[in-house]
């Protein structure tokens, strides 16, 4: 009877040790593309909330992030602007085989804060402005967009010597805010707030899809966090985030 009663205890004294002892948050380095800055506060507070774990975030161009990365950054998930770096860091051996995918498909929009200056295409073609602002299109795909939309209306070398670029895509909606550019081609997940001035959604025919892939780079493959914020970024409370910001989900139009 004492043995029955002693194994009883130790059963459970070893149960409430379990339920009771909370497991150590893990940490993450992300690096984030400035497109996707305000998602992706929203994402890592939810993906704290959820697992305890914490996602810190850095916030730049795909490009330069590419750059670093192959550098020996000490980042271990990346959410590229494109799909392009983040399957190449696969084929460098630097990235888990198979981790990316398209996290969000982005929309480029051409916007200004003078709420009568925007009028679709016709703004461009008529180029009754002095600067249009755009992001360094070899760094990033919102730039790339840019300049693909620019030439499908045949007005691209005649806008060129108006054009001002920002090193990403915070820098060039700064420019339009600033004064520093009457408009620019930003990210419609910039302008999710109350709408003002004026703006043109692209449309999508004009510019290749700015599909937007996360990878697992090798020096996260044991990483809790790291793991666990992939993971996080599929699930319908994220989905949820993305949308709410402008993006389009992988699969729609």
């Amino acid at each position: 009877m004492r043995l029955a009663r002693t194994i009883q205890l130790a059963a459970a004294i070893a149960a409430w040790v379990l339920t009771t002892t909370s497991v150590p948050a893990a940490q993450t380095n992300v690096a984030v593309a400035a497109n996707f800055t305000e998602a992706a506060k929203e994402i890592a507070a939810a993906f704290k909330a959820k697992t305890g774990h914490e996602a810190v975030l850095s916030f730049g161009s795909s490009g330069q992030f590419y750059s670093q990365i192959t550098q020996g950054a000490p980042f271990q998930v990346l959410l590229s602007a494109d799909d392009a770096r983040p399957k190449k860091l696969v084929d460098d051996g630097l990235a888990v085989p198979g981790s990316n995918f398209t996290y969000a498909v982005g929309k480029l929009v051409l916007w200004s804060k003078a709420p009568n200056l925007v009028k679709g295409e016709a703004t461009l073609k008529a180029a009754s402005f002095a600067k249009l602002s755009i992001i360094n299109p070899v760094a990033a795909p919102y730039g790339a967009a840019a300049v693909e939309t620019m030439k499908s209306l045949k007005v691209y070398d005649m806008l060129k010597p108006k054009l001002v670029e920002g090193a990403t895509v915070i820098q060039a909606y700064q420019f339009v805010e600033t004064g520093n550019a009457e408009l620019g081609f930003v990210a419609l997940s910039q302008l999710t707030g109350p709408e003002t001035g004026s703006r043109w959604l692209v449309p999508q025919e004009l510019y290749s899809p700015i599909r937007q892939d996360a990878v697992l780079l090798k020096s996260g493959a044991s990483n809790e966090a790291a793991t666990g914020f992939i993971a996080f970024l599929k699930s319908p409370e994220a989905r949820v985030i993305i949308e709410k910001y402008g993006y389009v989900l992988d699969g729609q139009s």
